[in-house]
């Protein structure tokens, strides 16, 4: 893990950083389902809203930037992590029709993430830069 870095340090815009734009299509789903399950079931509904609400945060407040070597992740403006191309073993996401996770696997660890930026960006990026086996 790197130290909190600014965005400002690579901006958006350079030719080799893609930023994923936000999609905020499964947090309002889930935001939505949670409602109408609150009428049959309120716990169940309240939990689903919630996590909706957990994940449209996320959405918010998260960005990732495809750079000529890593993934990076920041919050609200500061790098908390990048993820080395090199050390990527595997990646995938999760039906294709209807993005809704990512997986990718790292030479130590396996990461799941929820599609809450654009899928067709993450998929070029991920296909340029990573391999897949």
């Amino acid at each position: 893990m790197t130290s909190a870095q600014s965005t400002d340090n690579i901006p958006a815009n350079h030719p080799q950083v893609v930023e994923l734009k936000p999609s905020y299509n499964i947090p309002l789903v889930l935001i939505a389902a949670g409602g109408a399950i609150a009428f049959l079931q309120i716990w169940v509904g309240g939990v689903i809203g919630l996590f909706g609400v957990f994940l449209l945060i996320q959405t918010l407040t998260l960005r990732l930037q495809f750079t000529a070597t890593d993934l990076d992740i920041y919050r609200s403006g500061k790098l908390i992590r990048q993820f080395p191309y090199a050390e990527w073993q595997n990646w995938r996401i999760f039906w294709t029709s209807v993005p809704i996770l990512f997986y990718f696997k790292e030479v130590k660890s396996i990461h799941f993430l929820p599609i809450i930026f654009d899928p067709r960006t993450l998929q070029s990026e991920l296909e340029k830069h990573c391999r897949r086996d």
